[in-house]
């Protein structure tokens, strides 16, 4: 396959200061593979690297952002037998140093390691370059084959699905016909919505402020839609469970409000996964939490090999992207799609770049 010397990247060069440019195509090492980048979808933690950088992150005028693509194999690394050239993958951001004690037993995404690469942790599109680029260089562990069942775009989808799923896994799961109660109708709360009604709920609850993505929640299988700005999400869920509250609630929001509001409504012995990133402290009631028996989890993004699990449920229909998938852009349209998606123009949800 004929690989260019040269490809177009979208480049940070300082903050605010995002340019397309031109860069030579990485090479992929041992145990990596060199992707053709077909997709790329704005995650919400994009504008605030723009805006302000991350730590660890490759230096200014070098640094490719983008952390949820896929593409295709192109060329493969010394010692790589488990995939080959045209293979369709979907990349999972994190890859642990492999060998710490949160590694070993699965936790990469908080490996011990974070940030040093001399020990082989990387985090793509964080602290090495990422997918907002004509190629990209993928260690073989973040790499997820998926078919031609699935386009590029909607395989952009599967680390949202994933931070979803690993929440509710971290909190307990989700039991067949339990209440579920999500907070937020952004991306990952319309995944959470989703995989709470493929794992069994036998009702789901979306709290939202917005009516707009709250109508796409219903879309997707939420059964009860609340406006918070409406009424009070409290007494709505207590009245939906004759007092009881929900088994489980997902909070995805980031809100302080959302986090707060998670405790209220989950019932004595329930569950709540948190899977939102709060920008500042959150006040509880932690008193309620013991009183309540409450089982509370953070879930930091997409953990423990869900990645894999989800292929099959977004193949088979069972978890759509179509709905959430909104606007698409130009690699050289970056900065407008970015813009799009901080400003929600046109209603948006999930904003895609196609280099």
């Amino acid at each position: 396959m004929n690989i260019p010397e040269k490809m177009k990247a979208a480049v940070l060069f300082g903050y605010n200061d995002l340019r397309v440019v031109e860069k030579p195509v990485p090479r992929p090492g041992k145990d990596e593979v060199l992707i053709r980048v077909k997709a790329c979808a704005i995650c919400g933690t994009d504008p605030k690297i723009i805006a302000h950088g991350w730590e660890n992150c490759p230096p200014m005028g070098e640094y490719i952002l983008g952390h949820e693509y896929a593409g295709e194999i192109v060329e493969l690394g010394e010692g790589v037998t488990k995939f080959k050239a045209g293979d369709r993958v979907a990349i999972e951001p994190h890859k642990g140093c492999g060998h710490c004690v949160n590694c070993l037993r699965g936790y990469y995404t908080t490996c011990l390691n974070y940030g040093k690469l001399e020990e082989g942790h990387r985090h793509y599109g964080f602290t090495v370059n990422g997918g907002y680029a004509e190629y990209a260089v993928c260690h073989i562990n973040c790499c997820h084959r998926f078919s031609e069942k699935l386009s590029y775009e909607d395989a952009t989808m599967l680390t949202t699905a994933g931070t979803a799923l690993y929440g509710i896994q971290r909190a307990g799961g989700i039991g067949p016909g339990e209440t579920v109660a999500v907070i937020g109708p952004g991306p990952i709360g319309l995944m959470a919505v989703q995989l709470a009604r493929v794992l069994g709920a036998g009702k789901v609850i979306l709290v939202g402020t917005r009516d707009s993505r709250l109508a796409i929640g219903r879309e997707v299988g939420a059964d009860v839609l609340v406006n918070s700005r409406n009424e009070d999400a409290v007494e709505a869920v207590k009245r939906l469970t004759d007092g009881v509250m929900a088994d489980m609630v997902v909070e995805t929001s980031g809100s302080a409000a959302g986090g707060a509001q998670a405790l209220e409504l989950c019932k004595k012995s329930g569950r709540v996964a948190l899977v939102g990133i709060y920008s500042e402290p959150v006040t509880v009631n932690l008193n309620k939490v013991v009183q309540w028996n409450m089982q509370i989890a953070g879930g930091k993004a997409e953990g423990e090999d869900v990645l894999d699990r989800l292929v099959p449920l977004m193949e088979s229909g069972q978890i759509k992207t179509g709905p959430l998938l909104t606007h698409a852009f130009s690699l050289d349209d970056i900065n407008e799609g970015v813009r799009t998606y901080k400003e929600r123009i046109g209603n948006a949800i999930k904003v895609v770049i196609r280099p």
